[in-house]
């Protein structure tokens, strides 16, 4: 039998993450159990905790990692170079040094991004369109997340295009964010961009809690926060990423390499609005951007 670990230590309140992988395995005809073996590990949000569940699975002799975000895909990479390792969400592959480039990857790393750096910036400009009169905001940030450090260049370079002050806020824990939201208020900001983060999505819930106490309009990466209560959200289908990266394992199990096969980048971004959570702001989006949402949560 084929080993598939999987290691989903990636944005939480997805709990079909892992099912997503396992369909698109059934969908190329891989069954668990029978022709297939998959370990599952987690790190419960705790980066410290990632290279010795690597070295776990080296010691296994898997056939295939499939790591997802950034944290658990490098930790990957520092573990082995020998075992194929398909990385599903981590944004700026390239940037962070998990890959060559997007086309040939080499070493043993391909997978897919979800292009969280350059989604920044319409994600900037579409929570300026919600909220018009917006002229300072906060980013939200995990500093020990390494991929933030350019996207929050390209918040600033958003924001100063559309006239708008960025305040980097820095949340490491789930224990800082009633912290960083209680500077956002001080700060008298009129809105937020959330970073895609794993620790944030873990707690989906307890930021639009806090959004909303705050009085603050806030702009998210995935789905999964607005239907929390989240105001809005712009970005890919998480669960989509992790279904096709099915795709990457069943061609690696078959023979390719994975530094031959390119990084798959999204073509298609969803913009989902909680209206009820717009009213209870005080907030009315403009019929323009109601529009053109792919979703309308009432």
């Amino acid at each position: 039998m084929r080993g598939v670990p999987v290691l989903p230590k990636s944005v939480p309140n997805h709990p079909h993450e892992s099912p997503k992988t396992h369909q698109g395995l059934r969908e190329h005809g891989w069954v668990e159990g029978k022709t297939i073996v998959v370990i599952l590990k987690t790190a419960q949000y705790k980066s410290e905790r990632l290279p010795e569940l690597v070295a776990e699975l080296v010691l296994l002799k898997v056939d295939v990692l499939v790591v997802a975000t950034a944290e658990a895909a490098l930790a990957a990479k520092h573990g082995t170079r020998a075992i194929p390792i398909v990385a599903v969400d981590p944004a700026d592959t390239v940037a962070i040094g998990l890959v060559a480039n997007l086309a040939r990857p080499g070493g043993n790393v391909t997978g897919l991004s979800y292009l969280g750096t350059e989604l920044v910036d319409k994600q900037t400009e579409l929570l300026k369109e919600a909220v018009a009169t917006l002229s300072g905001m906060a980013v939200l940030t995990n500093p020990a997340n390494p991929t933030h450090s350019p996207r929050l260049r390209a918040a600033a370079v958003a924001a100063q295009r559309l006239g708008v002050k960025a305040e980097p806020i820095e949340a490491r824990t789930q224990g800082e964010l009633d912290k960083a939201f209680a500077k956002m208020t001080r700060m008298r900001v009129g809105g937020t961009l959330v970073l895609t983060d794993p620790m944030f999505g873990a707690a989906a819930g307890r930021l639009a809690q806090l959004a909303a106490k705050s009085g603050l309009p806030a702009m998210y990466g995935f789905k999964s926060h607005v239907i929390t209560g989240g105001l809005m959200s712009y970005g890919v289908d998480l669960l989509e990423l992790f279904r096709r990266a099915a795709t990457y394992v069943d061609k690696i199990l078959k023979g390719a390499k994975p530094g031959d096969l390119p990084v798959e980048q999204p073509t298609k971004f969803e913009l989902v609005i909680n209206l009820k959570t717009a009213k209870t702001l005080g907030l009315t989006i403009p019929p323009s951007l109601l529009l053109r949402a792919d979703e309308l949560i009432q």
